[in-house]
């Protein structure tokens, strides 16, 4: 990664915590508190601390997979088998993921990032400003349920109903 982000693990959630703290003021427990008391007084802090917390949940399942994959490698005696394999295939989903998470919060903390000025933000703060589903929705039928009625809105123009 760059800006300064090796690709030690450690490093990656280190730095990206450091960023958040330097950019809010304030420290990670600090900030979750505040956020946690009134998640929309700053949405910009809410969303950090949101994609903080997937970025060490990442880094956590991603430690474990690379600890199980040394496990299963100890025990190979020349080829890699399958299992193996798969392990090593959870590793670089991890990895994937957790790169991916940190990218958010650098684009959140970035107040120059694409997307963040002209009609980009203006799209984002629409999004943004919803409170509820961006369809209607309703709760699914039971099996042998009959559907409910269409809403006179959607029968066909011209037509009575009796």
């Amino acid at each position: 990664m760059s800006d300064g982000i090796s690709d030690g693990a450690e490093d990656v959630v280190g730095v990206l915590t450091e960023r958040i703290e330097s950019h809010f003021g304030m420290g990670m427990d600090e900030l979750r508190a505040a956020v946690g008391a009134d998640p929309a007084a700053n949405t910009d802090a809410t969303e950090a601390v949101k994609w903080h917390g997937l970025l060490v949940q990442a880094q956590s399942v991603l430690e474990r997979a690379e600890d199980d994959l040394l496990a299963a490698l100890e025990t190979q005696a020349s080829e890699v088998d399958d299992p193996t394999l798969g392990l090593a295939h959870r590793v670089n989903e991890a990895v994937t993921t957790r790169d991916g998470r940190a990218m958010v919060v650098r684009w959140l903390l970035d107040p120059e990032a694409p997307g963040k000025q002209g009609l980009g933000a203006e799209r984002l703060a629409r999004l943004r400003s919803r409170t509820g589903p961006a369809v209607q929705t309703s709760p699914p039928r039971r099996p042998g349920e009959a559907p409910p009625p269409a809403p006179a809105s959607a029968r066909p123009a011209g037509r009575l109903t009796r």
